[in-house]
């Protein structure tokens, strides 16, 4: 038998239109309840997805710390979140629980 070869998942590889892109934060946003790093690794990989370096001019936040702050592992203000979410052209919306 030959050897099979695994690689590790990456979302960001999966998300080519905007509409996979809405349908996972929507789908993340469900799973993640009140976990804040989980949103902060989805919107990681959205921009990833999207393109770092592109985001990180849009943005005026440094490269390598939207990795951090975006890699579930970082603490990113509400404020980092929310210029993210206007440079990839998201809109956060409410409705009653």
């Amino acid at each position: 038998m030959g050897t099979l070869k695994l690689r590790k998942w990456d979302s960001a590889e999966h998300l080519k239109s905007d509409e996979d892109i809405v349908a996972y934060l929507e789908a993340c946003m469900e799973e993640a309840g009140d976990d804040a790093a989980f949103i902060a690794k989805a919107l990681g990989n959205v921009a990833r997805a999207r393109g770092m370096t592109q985001l990180a001019k849009e943005t005026g936040v440094g490269r390598e710390s939207l990795y951090k702050a975006l890699s579930g592992e970082g603490n990113p203000s509400f404020g980092t979140i929310l210029k993210v979410m206007h440079a990839l052209g998201l809109r956060l919306h409410t409705t009653a629980a």
